[in-house]
Formats: C-alpha cells, sequence, structure tokens
C-alpha cells in the first residue's frame, strides 16, 4: 500500500487523484500504524521549506520516516517541498532537512541567469535523465514536468542526480538515492508524464 504521508502541508488529494488515475490505491493519513505498514511512502511539500520542516518535526512522525527510509529501506518519493526535505536544509530557512540526501537546497543565482527569467521557475520544462531508473522505465519521449519553485537543490554527490532541467542554467530536477527519490516538480500537474513516473514508482 502506497501512504502519502498527511503532516499538514501538501497537495495530497490530487497526488491520491493522480495515483487513482494510474489504477493504484494509495491512502492519506498520519496514523503511525498505517505509516508503519506501508510499503511505499509519498512526502508531498508545498510553500517554504521551514514551514514544512516545522509542521514535520511537530507531526511527531519524524522518527518513523527514518526508520522507514533508512532502516527498513522503504521507498520514498518526494514531491516539490518534500524532496527538498530530502536534503540538509535551505537557503530558505533555518530547519534542518531530514538529512538522507546529502546536499542542500539553494535560490536559483539570478547572476547565472539570462535578463528576462523571472523567479520563481513557474511552467513546463524539458528534463534529461541523468542516470538509468525504474521511474523512468517505459516514459514517453521528450518528457516535461509542471514546475513552480525558487529554490533547487544542490548536492554533495552527483550521482545522487536523477534528472536535469535548464532554467537560466543546468539544475537537479530529481534526486534518487538507493530507495530514496525525489522530484522538484509536481508530477500530479504533469499530465501524462507524471501518471507514467508515479505508476513507475507504484511499480517499484
Amino acid at each position: 500500500m502506497i501512504v502519502i504521508v498527511d503532516y499538514g502541508v501538501g497537495n495530497l488529494s490530487s497526488i491520491q487523484n493522480m495515483l487513482k488515475k494510474a489504477g493504484v490505491d494509495s491512502v492519506i493519513s498520519a496514523n503511525r500504524e498505517v505509516l508503519s505498514g506501508a510499503n511505499k511512502l509519498i512526502l508531498p511539500g508545498v510553500g517554504a521549506f521551514d514551514t514544512c520542516a516545522e509542521k514535520l518535526q511537530q507531526s511527531g512522525l519524524r522518527e518513523l520516516l527514518n526508520e522507514k527510509a533508512l532502516v527498513r529501506k522503504t521507498p520514498v518519493l518526494g514531491v516539490c517541498v518534500g524532496m527538498q526535505l530530502l536534503t540538509e536544509g535551505s537557503e530558505e530557512g533555518k530547519l534542518p532537512g531530514l538529512g538522507w540526501i546529502k546536499g542542500n537546497i539553494v535560490r536559483f543565482r539570478r547572476e547565472s541567469m539570462a535578463d528576462g527569467l523571472k523567479i520563481p521557475h513557474m511552467g513546463w520544462t524539458d528534463v534529461s535523465l541523468a542516470k538509468p531508473s525504474r521511474l523512468f522505465e517505459g516514459m514517453h519521449e521528450e518528457p516535461r514536468f509542471y514546475f513552480v519553485h525558487s529554490y533547487h537543490a544542490s548536492l554533495r554527490n552527483q550521482d545522487d542526480v536523477l534528472l536535469k532541467a535548464t532554467y537560466g542554467y543546468e539544475f537537479a530536477a530529481a534526486l534518487e538515492h538507493e530507495n530514496i527519490m525525489g522530484v522538484q516538480f509536481h508530477p500530479e500537474k504533469s499530465h501524462k508524464f507524471g501518471l507514467k513516473l508515479l505508476a513507475n514508482f507504484a511499480n517499484l
């Protein structure tokens, strides 16, 4: 069973609806017993990094999530700020992330971008695969996803980069380290591409 972690933030029902379109059952839950029994977890997140980090801390689920991801090796997919929480922290705030993937979240560097490009990065953007992944098995040609973000991941180990995209300059659009995965974009808003990605996650 896929469990979408309800810690007080995120577009939970939209993710669940997209999974339903893919023919995948899921539940939205903050119940420790339900989360403990999950064979896959989706960690959502929208808004500011510190808001999500604080809500996660207040939920009392952090220790359980650590056990699921790091000890039991349960597949986890972070979405948007949920992906950012997988890292050690963010320039947007002061609170720590989960630290499962080594690196931090940084703001788009305007000085490295062409004139006229606005922050946040918003809209459809092509992605390229940085390494093989079952998340992208059978993916539609010329994959593109819907982004809304002002910050992106800067990782210590480039082997953890799954997808790359370009907005002013190249950045990590998705992460993967063993059973831990994260996407900066919104698969639930990315039509057939997001549908396929979520279906692949369900079939891991």
